[in-house]
């Protein structure tokens, strides 16, 4: 029998963003176990893709953009053939939502995955072309027409189950392959500890917000921070360390921390974040350190398996109780690789992704 073929329409190159590579990337292999041919249609190629988050290099941005405008042309022509069409984000970045209303019209079914809160304009001061790209209307229309939502976050699932017109939304979360993501950590005393952190260039902002708590906890513990993320970066009186991104040496990076922390803002732009970090950090056992606000309270439990703050005094409070005692790190490390284990590994969240796509074809 011929088999069931689904198109994925999404923003970025294959294995290269973090939003798609610890979402439904992982589990392309398994769709296609389970029988599915899959044919991915990123909008950005990789030369767009490596500049894409630079300053200036418009004109090059712009022949990038012209170019992945041309593939969504080819994709309306293609989109009847598949049995599932499948947009993660949006279909393109600016303007109207002209070509989404043309991609539901022309896809037999079609599922959109909306990462973070992306009903929410967020500003983004260090790069303008990223700001252009965010066209409006374009979520709203899909969330509203397509056939099934798959959301970022339980506050984002209650929003777009008010939208739906089929009232089909399910929030999978960020997962992680624990088979790779292990941990190595010895909860040792003998070297200085490594608080680390992981992320780009438009999440430093959050980093930021724990300058003066590092400045203020330097003067109370020894450590080292170590930053891992595509960008350069200094915060003056503190032992740094700056690690440039690569798949190659992203385990081992992160193996070498020894707390984890997750800064955030409270406000509606946060409530649609999946708590990503938290689950990469506690997936190595690796205790974290997180602002209590959105999705993460949903994953880390109080001084069980991770540690909520809410303002600078209770960020030092905990992390240097955490440097100074190894015994609370293990413990609370082993408590998170254990959730992870059972909520958040791709082994428990490929079934929810394949249940989807399954129960969308029986019914197309």
């Amino acid at each position: 029998m011929p088999k069931e073929k689904i198109l994925i329409i999404c923003p970025f190159p294959f294995d290269v963003a973090a939003g798609q590579r610890l979402k439904y990337e992982q589990y392309i292999d398994h769709w296609e176990d389970e029988g599915y041919e899959v044919i991915i249609s990123p909008f950005m190629d990789m030369p767009m893709w490596d500049i894409v988050y630079t300053s200036g290099n418009y004109f090059p941005k712009f022949i990038g953009t012209m170019k992945g405008y041309i593939r969504r042309v080819l994709d309306l022509f293609r989109a009847r053939h598949y049995d599932v069409v499948y947009v993660f984000m949006w279909v393109t970045p600016i303007g109207t939502s002209f070509f989404e209303r043309l991609i539901c019209f022309l896809s037999r079914k079609i599922i959109y995955d909306v990462e973070d809160n992306v009903m929410m304009e967020r500003s983004n001061n260090l790069n303008p072309f990223v700001k252009l790209l965010k066209g409006r209307g374009k979520t709203n229309y899909l969330i509203k027409n397509v056939d099934h939502v798959i959301t970022s976050s339980p506050f984002l699932n209650d929003y777009c189950l008010d939208l739906n017109r089929r009232k089909a939304c399910t929030y999978i979360s960020s997962s992680i392959n624990t088979e790779k993501f292990l941990p190595s950590n010895t909860y040792s005393n003998d070297n200085k500890i490594v608080i680390g952190w992981t992320g780009t260039f438009s999440s430093k902002v959050y980093l930021d917000l724990l300058a003066d708590v590092f400045v203020r906890l330097s003067k109370k513990c020894d450590f080292k921070l170590r930053v891992i993320g595509n960008f350069q970066y200094e915060m003056k009186g503190i032992d740094l360390e700056v690690i440039q991104w690569t798949k190659k040496n992203e385990v081992k990076d992160l193996q070498g921390i020894d707390i984890g922390v997750y800064p955030l803002i409270d406000n509606q732009w946060i409530l649609g974040k999946s708590g990503l970090k938290a689950i990469q950090y506690m997936s190595f056992g690796i205790p974290t350190v997180a602002t209590s606000v959105g999705t993460t309270p949903k994953i880390i439990k109080h001084k069980i398996n991770g540690w909520l703050v809410n303002n600078d005094d209770e960020w030092i409070e905990a992390l240097q109780t955490l440097i100074e005692n190894a015994q609370l790190r293990r413990k609370i490390g082993e408590e998170a690789r254990l959730t992870i284990l059972n909520n958040y590994s791709t082994n428990i969240i490929k079934l929810k992704y394949i249940s989807i796509l399954n129960n969308l074809v029986k019914n197309k």
